[in-house]
């Protein structure tokens, strides 16, 4: 395969946290074979902190912003990009089109997006609904026409987390002499996962409270009102539900030593950053963690059943509920002490 010359590269990922995460490892490959291109990043501005602490993209373009604009406007910001390359990871036929018209030589984009044989000219074909492999190892699939041959393993793409460095703040971590060690509950998701039930948590929380922990309740203020009432009144209990911008937050998430949460976002803020991070599970496809757990050095991951047999028929399934409180408690103390 010929080797496509690049000096402008960009990466397309308009969705969510977790999803842009999962995305970033492409683009420590794409700067690892690609040393002297500009590395441009196309995503939504609530995501821009965490592709700003990622120290191998040149800039990053918001969506949102450029979404509002006449057509005219955005086929002129399109043409100004001056790509050569465009990587549609998360698929938008928007941009697609846009990324057609002004003729950027060399659009890939999956073959399974009817709106892809129109506007890209590398199309992939692999399924991540059936494939045994990561998320982020899927990404992977989209560079081989940049010369890609192998997809990393998972000890590889943890490697890559080296490029995440997150910015200092000041952080109020309320410890206290008889609380030394620090773990961040999240219970929500906004609906993009299984959750673990928030009578679980609150007893979590105060067992470890009772261990010498000092706990965190976190989440959007949306959020803190669906369980606020419910956290324990404790003086190493705190809610921080709505009070951090994403920002604030990823260096918050930093100072602590854990974080517990099921699939999303925070969790897999937390595994790049390299502290403790236990996720909860629903073992079904396509949400399973062989496919969405988090990629970090200190990862555990917790499923009641892996073999649950509604689950594994890939109906709807609440067994999320059944891992018990002390299995996570003890995860957690064996995380600290390790």
């Amino acid at each position: 395969m010929q080797q496509i010359s690049a000096n402008r590269i960009l990466v397309s990922r308009t969705d969510s946290i977790g999803d842009v995460i999962l995305t970033l490892p492409i683009c420590v490959w794409i700067k690892q074979y690609f040393p002297n291109c500009e590395l441009i990043f196309l995503g939504r501005s609530y995501t821009q902190p965490i592709v700003d602490c990622f120290s191998v993209v040149d800039r990053f373009v918001d969506w949102n912003a450029i979404e509002a604009l006449p057509t005219v406007e955005k086929l002129a910001f399109f043409r100004e990009l001056n790509a050569d390359v465009c990587i549609h990871v998360f698929p938008n036929k928007e941009i697609a089109r846009f990324a057609k018209r002004v003729k950027i030589p060399h659009r890939i984009g999956t073959s399974h997006r009817s709106f892809h044989l129109t506007t890209c000219n590398h199309r992939m074909h692999f399924s991540r609904k059936r494939s045994p492999l990561h998320e982020a190892q899927l990404n992977f699939e989209l560079l081989r026409p940049l010369g890609l041959t192998n997809i990393p393993s998972l000890e590889e793409l943890i490697a890559y987390t080296s490029s995440f460095h997150v910015p200092d703040a000041p952080l109020d971590l309320k410890s206290s002499e008889s609380h030394k060690r620090s773990v961040i509950l999240h219970p929500k998701s906004q609906g993009s996962a299984v959750e673990w039930p928030i009578p679980q948590y609150v007893q979590l929380a105060e067992k470890l409270v009772s261990a010498g922990v000092e706990v965190y309740f976190s989440g959007t203020d949306v959020e803190g009102k669906l369980f606020r009432e419910a956290i324990p009144s404790h003086p190493a209990i705190h809610d921080i539900t709505g009070t951090m911008d994403l920002s604030t937050f990823i260096s918050f998430i930093r100072g602590v030593d854990v974080l517990v949460a099921c699939s999303t976002g925070p969790l897999h803020i937390a595994a790049t950053c390299g502290i403790r991070a236990v996720g909860l599970f629903s073992p079904r496809r396509p949400i399973h963690p062989g496919r969405w757990m988090p990629i970090g050095a200190q990862v555990s991951v917790l499923t009641y059943d892996d073999q649950c047999p509604t689950c594994l028929k890939g109906k709807s399934c609440e067994c999320i509920a059944q891992i018990p409180v002390d299995r996570v408690f003890q995860t957690i103390v064996d995380q600290l002490n390790a």
